[in-house]
């Protein structure tokens, strides 16, 4: 089923952040993916230099939401040699909180992700019928909902001004933003708003994308989710965007076209949160312990593992992860290790031989 988004659906964004022009002009650099690899890392140095200087949030809060399956040959990307066909993936939301210019406070939902309509993805769907419910039930632990965080953080649903998410695959927002139209498969009537003034910061591209889906894409996306989302819901981003104080969005296409990172200046350095990669050691593979992931960087001189499940563009979305790669900041727990937050974080389980990581972050803690 595919989309067709009515002007009303998607609003601009004029007012809301700042336009950032450092990575203008990516797909005018003559040579080929090579060529823009080493243009994204010159301008992500420059980048950082600007970004430092924009300030700190208020806040950054880490929520766990879920622990899944997820497959070894996606995750880690043609390095790993577990034994394992599968391994684990935590699924995190981060609540980020700042205050504007004219003194508005302001507060953000990275991955604010409706665990229970997102178990209709095809995939996952697909995956849940063959899997026995005992043997689902060691495999996935849900730890707590958007709501039920906001709740203990003290935040009213309708403080939440946006929601932001690395890209929208196996995403159904219907509950947060609402619909125009009966659900029949939510209680059958227009479903309100449980975030009545939340706008969803999304690429553009993305949203075209989702008009027209791509085989290989279409597991991955409920587009159906999204045919009556409230009017106005979506904010279109066309590139990068300044939107607070050491927040920023950075357009990081490759995992989907439309694939966009969360930048954070905090207390300890500058952070980046995406799904390009489900570990922090994937961005510095040579200190790894899984086993086969220092071997490949070694022999193929492959600086990053991909977290890669559609393929959609294998070279882009390596040079983004390198943008991630150089604009971050080493951990202070771990200096072999960066500050690159996985929106979904490799998570160490009996059941998965051989894919225990490293090192993790768990939580990004900042309060300023």
């Amino acid at each position: 089923m595919q989309l067709a988004w009515r002007d009303a659906d998607v609003a601009d964004m004029p007012t809301i952040g700042t336009r950032i022009t450092t990575f203008d002009g990516l797909r005018q650099v003559p040579g080929g993916h090579g060529a823009r690899l080493e243009w994204v890392r010159a301008r992500a140095k420059a980048f950082r230099a600007e970004f430092t200087s924009t300030g700190t949030p208020a806040s950054v809060t880490t929520c766990d939401l879920v622990t899944l399956p997820y497959p070894t040959r996606f995750g880690l990307f043609r390095a790993s040699r577990a034994v394992a066909p599968f391994l684990a993936i935590t699924n995190r939301m981060l609540v980020i909180r700042w205050q504007d210019g004219d003194g508005r406070r302001r507060v953000l939902l990275f991955e604010p992700s409706d665990v229970e309509l997102g178990r209709s993805t095809p995939y996952f769907a697909a995956l849940a019928r063959r899997t026995p419910a005992a043997l689902s039930s060691l495999l996935v632990t849900e730890h707590g909902t958007v709501l039920g965080h906001l709740a203990r953080l003290g935040i009213a649903p309708e403080e939440v001004d946006y929601l932001m998410f690395d890209h929208l695959h196996t995403q159904d927002l219907r509950r947060w933003v609402g619909t125009t139209t009966p659900q029949p498969d939510l209680g059958g009537a227009v479903v309100e708003p449980l975030l009545p003034n939340a706008k969803v910061v999304v690429q553009r591209d993305e949203l075209l994308a989702m008009t027209c889906l791509h085989p290989i894409q279409r597991p991955w996306y409920q587009p159906e989710a999204f045919r009556a989302v409230r009017t106005g819901a979506f904010l279109a981003v066309d590139g990068a965007l300044l939107l607070g104080p050491g927040v920023a969005v950075l357009a990081t296409p490759g995992h989907v076209h439309g694939n966009q990172t969360l930048a954070l200046n905090t207390s300890t350095g500058v952070w980046a949160s995406s799904e390009n990669a489900i570990a922090a050691e994937c961005l510095t593979p040579e200190h790894s312990r899984m086993p086969g992931i220092a071997r490949w960087t070694r022999t193929w001189q492959q600086e990053v593992v991909l977290n890669a499940n559609t393929i959609e563009t294998t070279a882009e979305q390596y040079n983004s992860l390198v943008l991630e790669k150089t604009l971050v900041d080493r951990s202070q727990a771990d200096p072999r290790f960066l500050q690159f937050f996985p929106s979904s974080e490799l998570t160490a389980a009996w059941t998965n031989p051989g894919t225990k990581p490293t090192f993790s972050h768990h939580a990004i803690h900042h309060a300023a």
